[in-house]
């Protein structure tokens, strides 16, 4: 069985490196790694890839970054010419980023089956490019492996076939098992025992002044009673500084390596963040999580988890670290499947499925 897997951006070798790591103990199984370049992580060095125990890409598209058509359409153009070429059985995506729907494009029209891994996500907003992008690659995809119940639930609404859904757990969390180890050795030296954690990148939290304004000076009332450390993505510096915004005493830093920030998010009070990713992250870890946005795809991690949506409603925000700061956060529990597993059963549903014909043979 000869299968491709798709990647664009660093949370997505995040979540590639326990299946491709399952998939390497099977017989007559080749892989491929392709890397579309969609985004470029200074992170992403040697240590990075020996961490997840996976090789560097065996393809990079290098297509950069651009506008959502833009990007798409290069991702289609440079990467169906290595599909044409190396032949694959199946090719696996990942999450949610424009590498998925645009290898979904692809690998469809030329007769190839494709697998989605995190599949079945909704937070039932449109305007969120990412929302496009899940909707059409599950319409598309032939296998769906869904994190959670309410991925199901979405894809048998959505007129998916039973048969194509299997839900298998989260593979994010396979990997953040097997690095939490080392990311519990970090070394923390400057910051004191109790610390705010806060991520913030996406366009409806950031390109716009004013509503960048408000999250900032609520990040600022926070650290008034909590040291808020502020790793800021690159996206989110520019804009601070394009609009003139006060970050006051807000520890910011660069953009840290995985198992630094993971060594952070294990040791924080609070984590306050817009990012999906991280919102099931502190909910294996019991961190407490108050998510910048109105909605979530990844409702699991507020239902069962430590998850907390508080928008951009300021006092919501006050309210909910006024309960932190008490001791009287939300707990949460772990859902089911969330057991360092995921890859594992994924590589078993392929070989099964490789028995009934995704082979080709």
């Amino acid at each position: 069985m000869n299968i491709f897997h798709i990647v664009g951006a660093r949370p997505n070798f995040m979540k590639v490196a326990p299946v491709l790591n399952a998939l390497k103990e099977r017989e007559n199984v080749a892989q491929t790694l392709i890397h579309t370049g969609q985004h470029y992580d200074l992170n992403m060095s040697d240590v990075f890839f020996q961490q997840l125990g996976i090789p560097e890409p065996d393809v990079n598209l290098a297509v950069g970054s651009g506008t959502h058509a833009k990007q798409t359409a290069d991702i289609m153009i440079r990467l169906e010419p290595v599909v044409v070429e190396r032949q694959p059985d199946i090719a696996l995506v990942y999450g949610d980023v424009n590498s998925a729907v645009a290898t979904a494009l692809v690998c469809a029209k030329l007769g190839v089956q494709i697998g989605h891994v995190e599949a079945g996500l909704r937070s039932f907003d449109r305007t969120m490019p990412e929302e496009i992008n899940r909707l059409v690659t599950d319409q598309l995809a032939d296998l769906l492996f869904t994190p959670s119940e309410d991925g199901d639930k979405n894809l048998r609404r959505e007129g998916i076939p039973a048969e194509k859904i299997f839900r298998v757990g989260n593979v994010m969390i396979d990997s953040l098992v097997r690095l939490l180890p080392a990311a519990r050795k970090t070394r923390t030296d400057d910051l004191p025992e109790r610390y705010a954690l806060v991520t913030l990148h996406r366009p409806a939290n950031v390109d716009e002044s004013a509503t960048l304004k408000g999250i900032l000076e609520s990040l600022l009332e926070v650290n008034r009673d909590l040291v808020v450390v502020f790793p800021a993505h690159p996206r989110t510096r520019k804009r601070i500084a394009d609009f003139g915004l006060d970050a006051g005493q807000l520890r910011m830093l660069d953009p840290l390596p995985y198992v630094d920030f993971l060594g952070l998010q294990s040791r924080a009070t609070v984590v306050i963040t817009d990012s999906g990713g991280i919102q099931e992250e502190t909910t294996y870890l019991g961190v407490p999580c108050l998510t910048v946005r109105e909605n979530t795809e990844r409702p699991i991690t507020v239902s069962i988890g430590t998850n907390v949506l508080v928008g951009r409603d300021r006092e919501k925000l006050r309210r909910e670290m006024s309960r932190v700061l008490d001791g009287k956060a939300k707990k949460g529990a772990m859902p089911p499947l969330w057991d360092g597993q995921a890859g594992e059963r994924i590589a078993d549903i392929l070989s099964e499925s490789s028995g009934r014909g995704i082979s080709g043979d």
